[in-house]
């Protein structure tokens, strides 16, 4: 299966942004009044381009650059001018962000807007359209314009509304761009938050965005109770928006130095930074440049004083651990030629519940959200074991070439799905289920085409009740071998969700064979043959149990998603039995494989790593390793050689 590495193009140029959200530290988003300083906004870009960072994204402070439905600020104007001059000297470039009413927290607006709905209105839309293409047209030619972005996070200015009317709204503010003469690459910046990703709808269809737009571009802050699930919801989110087929620039992502000491901030920037490329990013750009210690009588930073520290340098101007990180990262890219490079085709798909988008009738907000938590789980489980896995969208059909699916904790699929599934198991795949009752109650029970024919079991359900898990963790016993696990191996689950969600499937086998079992001696894991392949029942949510489950990662459905990738044949061409360690690749257009080696523990480790043709080289010196140090969340990018050894 393909995994998109799309990248933004400039010019018919393809290119990887790495680079800060701007706001100078002498003024913030009021910086475009009287408090603009050109030797300042210099010093600081200067900083940011010594530690190899090549552009910004840059903000319209929509108040003042529109004091009037029908007028431009030309004060406001000649100094955003001089802002790309300052780019051009440095050798950087900039993404203008045209509609600026949200920041940071806040809301303005301009005097004249009077209350009038910012998608519907039809007289506002056409200020707004005008004001896009009057800023394009003032700078489209000039060369320090890498691209534009129509709005910041407007789904929190403007609020929620119909799909169709932000889609509306959307292709206007875009079409204006063009009618300005702007050729650079545009997006909407709502953060991709729609449904798509997040499984609640707030209007911005991230699907209908992608028919738009060049880019998509995430905003990540997420407040989590897990550290490994906290290290790669970036990039799960870059995966699951990367599926809609256009390139991924992670477009805000970051952390206030108040919530993170430096140590762990670096941690978390370097994380963020690899997972995400190894997801399909092609862009970073950090939240933010600088620190703003000096604007904390200023609104937002007056009454959200945490937002004054997500710099990545001081208000004095020196570089914090994240800019460290940034420029270590942008040595990684350019060491490894990221421009040439793609993901190799996926032959695990995780597979993407239609019911995540909505829109499907007899189904509610709940059933929509669910997916969200059990895919990512998944995802790092998956990820946790070394297995190089896409996402496949079952609203565009289940891709067909892949060896292993896995359909985690799912309580409903298309009933079409669950025969297709079958098919491709009848085809030589292996199909994972695990079972859920979800968590809300609405029909609770499975929303399966043909549970028992396609699994060889009888369930043993009761209507309208669950078979609750009454113990706080659930054990499974192997009574064969598989995968490389032998029988009699146990794998341990937490045990966690609600009423409806804390239960088990009850079932006989009929055509199938059990392969493990629960404390009580019930079928756990269940397997048929089905045509050259294989149908796998997992009675137990497991992803959705350890997904609810604080500090619970790495758990056992790592090593059994690694047993069934084993098992079905799935190429991993670096292995790591260090649980805390997640081994992944990325291939050049030369040939060159190049492995990335990622620790999640807190302490240093060593790993002996197993390679598939070929060993393990050092990218500075050419020594080949056959272990490998890393520090406490430690990061090493190795050169995976084939053929000849080095001398």
């Amino acid at each position: 299966m393909r995994r998109d590495f799309g990248m933004v193009e400039v010019d018919g140029t393809a290119v990887n942004w790495l680079g800060a959200n701007f706001w100078s530290r002498n003024g913030g988003p009021l910086m475009w009044r009287e408090h603009y300083d050109p030797r300042l906004i210099r010093d600081e870009l200067r900083v940011l381009r010594a530690h190899g960072l090549t552009m910004t994204r840059s903000f319209f402070y929509w108040p003042d650059f529109m004091p009037a439905p029908d007028r431009v600020d030309d004060g406001c104007a000649a100094r955003y001018a001089d802002f790309l001059d300052a780019h051009a000297e440095l050798g950087m470039r900039t993404v203008p962000t045209f509609l600026v009413g949200h920041m940071s927290g806040g809301n303005w607006d301009p005097a004249w807007r009077g209350g009038r709905d910012l998608y519907t209105d039809v007289w506002l839309v056409a200020r707004q359209a005008w004001f896009v293409r009057e800023m394009t047209r003032r700078y489209a030619a000039h060369p320090a314009v890498a691209g534009w972005l129509i709005s910041n996070e407007m789904p929190i200015y403007g609020g929620t509304a119909s799909r169709e009317a932000v889609t509306a709204w959307a292709s206007l503010m875009v079409q204006a761009v063009r009618a300005g003469g702007g050729h650079q690459p545009v997006s909407i910046g709502d953060g991709a938050w729609g449904a798509e990703v997040t499984g609640v709808d707030n209007g911005f269809s991230v699907r209908d965005m992608a028919e738009l737009v060049d880019f998509l571009g995430p905003h990540v802050y997420r407040m989590e109770d897990d550290v490994v699930r906290q290290h790669y919801t970036a990039a799960f989110l870059c995966e699951l928006t990367g599926t809609l087929r256009r390139p991924v620039v992670l477009e805000e992502f970051g952390l206030s130095s108040d919530f993170a000491s430096d140590t762990n901030a670096a941690h978390y920037y370097r994380q963020v930074l690899h997972h995400s490329l190894l997801a399909g990013a092609t862009g970073w750009i950090a939240w933010n440049n600088t620190d703003f210690d000096n604007l904390r009588g200023q609104d937002p930073y007056r009454h959200r004083a945490f937002e004054l520290h997500f710099g990545l340098t001081t208000v004095d101007g020196a570089p914090k651990p994240q800019l460290a990180e940034m420029r270590s990262f942008a040595r990684t890219l350019a060491d490894i030629d990221v421009a040439r490079c793609r993901r190799p085709p996926a032959q695990a798909a995780l597979v993407v519940p239609e019911h995540l988008e909505g829109g499907l009738p007899g189904t509610d907000g709940e059933d929509n959200r669910f997916p969200f938590t059990v895919l990512r789980q998944a995802y790092v489980s998956a990820k946790l074991a070394d297995l190089p896995v896409g996402l496949t969208r079952e609203r565009d059909g289940i891709a067909e070439d892949c060896r292993l699916y896995l359909v985690p904790s799912t309580k409903q699929l298309a009933a079409p799905t669950w025969y297709r599934l079958e098919r491709l198991a009848g085809g030589g795949a292996v199909v994972y289920v695990s079972y859920c009752h979800g968590t809300g109650g609405f029909q609770r029970g499975p929303w399966y085409a043909h549970l028992n024919r396609m699994f060889g079991v009888e369930h043993q359900l009761r209507y309208g009740l669950v078979d609750p898990i009454v113990a706080d963790t659930v054990e499974f016993t192997l009574t064969t071998e598989l995968g490389g696990l032998p029988a009699g191996r146990r794998l341990s689950f937490p045990v966690a969700g609600n009423a409806n969600s804390r239960a088990y499937l009850p079932v006989r086998p009929t055509e199938s064979e059990v392969i493990a079992v629960d404390g009580e001696g019930r079928p756990a894991l269940l397997r048929r043959r089905a045509g050259r392949g294989w149908t796998v029942l997992c009675t137990y949510p497991v992803e959705h149990m350890a997904a609810l489950t604080p500090a619970v990662n790495p758990e056992d459905t790592r090593v059994l998603y690694a047993a069934l990738a084993e098992w079905a044949g799935v190429d991993r061409p670096v292995v790591v039995d260090e649980p805390h360690v997640a081994a992944d690749v990325l291939d050049h257009a030369d040939s060159r494989r190049f492995a990335f080696l990622t620790s999640q523990s807190d302490q240093p480790v060593t790993v002996r790593p197993v390679v598939t043709g070929g060993r393990l080289v050092d990218l500075d010196g050419g020594a080949e390793l056959s272990t490998v140090d890393l520090p406490p969340y430690g990061v090493r990018v190795l050169w995976l050689a084939t053929g000849r050894r080095c001398r």
